[in-house]
This record gives structure tokens, sequence and C-alpha cells, in this order.
């Protein structure tokens, strides 16, 4: 079977592990903050904040920012549950911005006439999350200019992104929002097996991310209301979590991050040849904004159903059959069971759910050989026929 995703590990990567494992430290040692740096350096940001998961992630920058029960956090309907549910964690509320028919990320359009009416019934949100979907930047610089009228922060979701630029700064770079999160699972850019990270430029967000991420725990004199009464002694200002990543993991991820463009230029390769040999069948191509330079976590085709003879659901078993991993990316996530329990429903986002009738995400990782790929190729050109 040649996976959708997969990650790429090397001596290198392996060695940097053990080194951590002959150590003092496992967890909570200077190996998390290297990594920290290391991606912040790379992104052109103040601050990183290293986390078990970027589900996590998600739930501690909502936290940060205050989202509480009576709030709104607005997101895509094209993302994975995570995006929305971190929402739920903090009590508020969620609702949904449809897709931009090229890109399939949040349409502006739409975010901008939502917003107009929203402020008429005074239920504008207080989180916007814009979900970079398969790896290319949302169009941030507008968004943040709607931010600044309506009030509302900005969180990027970029889990598939690390490694792709927006107008020419890296994605993580917080230019136009108020964080981002990275996801370091195994099949995205970089990996540290489960793993992700917040970035911010701004230093209160940073400091509650840093207590949030371990119980709400501080050992700063400068953070406590009393001065500390003995070596021992720290204060629990709020209610936190255990959210840490772990020494081992940190490690695994420094060491990807050397090879992070090698990955990315591995990715435009296999983009690009995709692009050049699907000429012609009946499919749309991925499109790229001339404003962003994407990541390429993903490459999704989207299939002209009224041109084929097959649906949508049998082009998948017949690849999965010939040991081609495709995969579908996503359900749009108001047609979750639990979201249509809040309310929603199909009809909701008609771009979504147009979308996911014809979306085929193809294999694509830096390991995938050029006759892997040919393998991919042929294939979906006979299941098409």
């Amino acid at each position: 079977m040649i996976p959708y995703g997969k990650q790429l590990i090397s001596e290198d990567d392996i060695q940097a592990v053990i080194a951590v494992l002959q150590s003092d430290w496992l967890t909570q040692g200077p190996t998390v903050e290297q990594f920290e740096s290391t991606v912040a350096a790379y992104c052109g940001v103040k601050y990183a904040v290293a986390v078990s998961n970027a589900t996590a992630a998600l739930h501690l920058a909502c936290l940060s920012l205050g989202l509480s029960p009576g709030d709104w956090l607005w997101t895509s309907p094209n993302t994975f549950v995570a995006s929305a549910n971190c929402a739920r964690y903090c009590g508020a509320d969620v609702d949904f911005v449809d897709i931009d028919a090229r890109s399939y990320n949040l349409s502006l359009s739409e975010l901008r006439r939502k917003l107009e009416v929203a402020q008429r019934n005074k239920r504008l949100p207080k989180v916007v999350v814009p979900v970079h979907f398969a790896g290319q930047s949302c169009e941030m610089e507008p968004l943040r200019e709607l931010a600044e009228h309506y009030g509302f922060s900005v969180l990027e979701d970029a889990s598939h992104a690390i490694g792709g630029s927006y107008r020419a700064q890296k994605i993580g770079a917080c230019t136009f929002s108020d964080m981002a999160v990275f996801s370091f699972h195994p099949v995205k850019i970089v990996t540290t097996g489960e793993g992700g990270m917040i970035l911010t430029n701004r230093s209160d967000l940073y400091q509650k991310l840093i207590e949030l991420r371990s119980h709400g725990i501080t050992r700063s004199p400068e953070r406590m209301g009393e001065p500390s009464p003995a070596p021992w002694y720290y204060e629990q200002l709020e209610l936190g979590f255990n959210y840490r990543l772990t020494d081992m993991q940190a490690a695994l991820g420094k060491s990807q991050m050397h090879n992070i463009d090698t990955f990315i230029e591995r990715r435009r390769e296999i983009f690009a040849r995709y692009n050049a040999q699907l000429q012609g069948l009946p499919v749309t191509l991925p499109w790229q904004h001339p404003d962003t330079d994407s990541a390429l976590h993903l490459y999704v085709i989207r299939l002209h159903r009224a041109a084929l003879q097959r649906s949508q659901r049998e082009i998948f078993e017949a690849l999965r059959a010939r040991g081609i991993g495709v995969q579908i990316h996503y359900i749009p996530v108001h047609l979750q069971p639990y979201y249509q329990k809040l309310g929603f429903q199909a009809g909701d986002f008609p771009e979504a759910e147009a979308y996911y009738q014809e979306a085929l995400s193809l294999p694509i990782f830096p390991a995938l050989t050029e006759e892997q790929q040919d393998v991919v190729i042929r294939a979906l050109r006979e299941v098409l026929s």
C-alpha cells in the first residue's frame, strides 16, 4: 500500500532521540526549549510553545484568548474536527464559514457577508480560526483587516502548513494573527510522533500559554501573589493541563527541522509531476493563490462526476484495491453527528459539501519515489477511464 502521507526518519533523527534517552532529561528538559527556539527562528516569530499535540495547542490558544461560554468561534467546515472542538472545550459556541471554490480555504467574501449579519444580530465571533488547508495559507492580510474592524482575534490553524509562506513571510510569523498552531503528526511536514506548537508575537499570550501547558502553575516570582517563602514553592494561578511535550519528541522535531526545506522541495517536485501527468483527465487539479507558497501537505483533486462512469466511492475503493492509499480530506465538520445535534444540517455550507463529494487526496510525501508516483498515476488513469 502506498499511503497518502508518511514520515521520513533519518539516521540523524534516530541519533538525536538516542542522545536524549542517554541524557538526564526525558521530559521538561532543555531540548524542548531548543526545539521551540528552532521553530520560532525558522518562522520569524518571537515565541513558540511546544505541546503534546495540535488539538492541545488549539485548546490552549483558545483559553489564552479568553474564549468562554457565551462566546463564538468561527472556522472552516473543511477541516479536521479539532479546529471546531477547541471552542467546545472552552464552553463556547461554534459556527462555520463556507469555503472558497478554488483554494478550499475559508472564503473571505462569505466571511464578510456573515460578519455584516452577525453585527446586526449582535453575535460577532470572539475568535476566527482560518485553516490553511493542504498547506496553503488563507488570505491573511484582508482577514486581519476584518478582525480589526469587527474586533475578533485570529488564530491560524496551520497544522498543514509549516514551511509554507504568505506574501514572502513564513506561515507562523503571526504578522496578521494573534497566534498560529502547527501539528507534528507523522503525516505532516515534520514530525515529533505526536506533537504541536503555538506561535505568537504577544508576550501576554506566551506567558499564559506556558502556564496553561503545565497545570496553570508558575515558579516565577514576578507572577506570584506574594514572595516565595521557600525554594520548593510554586503557585497554581488557574486551572491548567498537562499538555507537555517530551524531550524525546522535541529531539526528533528539532532534528527534522534541519531537513524541512528539503522536504518541501521534494513535495514541490511531486506536486509539479502530478500537475504535468494528470492533464486531460476528468479532474480539477489543485489551484494555488499567487500570494501563497504552499507547504503542499496534501495533493487534492476534484472528480468531474458528470464525466465519470463511477462514483467517488467506487473510484476510492478501486484505487485502494490497487494498493493506492487515497484519502478524503475532509468530511465537513458540520455534518458530524455531534454538530448536527447542535443544529447544523446538510445544505448549510454548500460549497464545502460540493467539494467533499468530489475530493480525492493522492499520495504525497518526501519518500515517495517516481516509480511509486507512476504507479499512482497509472492506477488513476485506469480507474477514471
